[in-house]
């Protein structure tokens, strides 16, 4: 069995170490982002099972990555802070955080809850029109036939069915997925978007994903 994987975004080196060694020791693999936009990059292309997240990041907060991958992901997040009061608490998981540890913690208190998220997040995948997508794994099946896509074909994916038959417009997928990155008058969403579109024509001539011209897209309910 392969072993579960774990981002650790936290930009202070001896807190990354000491966390990534407990960690391995108790069998898991472990990735290390020392910034926001790192942690970003590696969720979208490494697909992590849970991230551990510092929010005290020299880039951006992390409030922000924490409400960036809720985005497209349900992926379990476990923050690590030092804020400690009942409503910066509240406030973090009403923001999308999963649990919470307070700096300094036990790291068998931390192995603990990693535990219990892995457990809970067993992954039900979203099902629609023949297609399912379990936002753990990443993994897409259609019609029981697995789909294999690029990590941005995923994402793209994943933010249409978030909301089946609702119209995505171009200017909110170049935020969510390339969080608003792209060169004006790119046409780089509307390639991803035609070939996702052709992986699953491929397996059946259905068009899973429907453009509305001159709007966006929306995925087939």
């Amino acid at each position: 069995m392969s072993k579960r994987k774990v981002l650790i975004v936290e930009d202070d080196p001896d807190i990354a170490r000491f966390v990534r060694s407990d960690l391995e020791d108790a069998g898991y693999e472990v990735m290390h982002a020392a910034d926001a936009m790192t942690g970003l990059v590696t969720v979208r292309e490494q697909a992590p099972d849970l991230i551990l997240l510092d929010l005290g990041l020299p880039d951006f907060d992390g409030t922000e990555v924490l409400a960036r991958v809720r985005r497209t992901s349900t992926l379990p997040i476990i923050v690590m802070t030092a804020r400690d009061t009942a409503d910066e608490k509240v406030s973090l998981l009403e923001d999308g955080a999963d649990d919470y540890v307070v700096k300094p913690f036990d790291s068998r208190e931390l192995i603990a809850r990693i535990g219990v998220q892995l457990r809970q997040h067993g992954g039900a995948p979203i099902e629609v029109n023949g297609m399912e997508l379990n936002l753990q794994q990443r993994l897409v099946k259609y019609n029981g036939q697995e789909v294999r896509l690029s990590p941005t074909e995923f994402n793209l994916l994943a933010l249409l069915a978030r909301q089946p038959g609702r119209v995505y417009s171009r200017e909110e997928i170049e935020r969510e997925v390339w969080e608003g990155r792209l060169p004006a008058n790119s046409n780089v969403v509307d390639v991803h978007m035609a070939n996702l579109r052709g992986k699953f024509r491929d397996l059946d001539g259905y068009g899973i994903i429907r453009t509305v011209r001159g709007i966006g897209y929306a995925l087939r309910s």
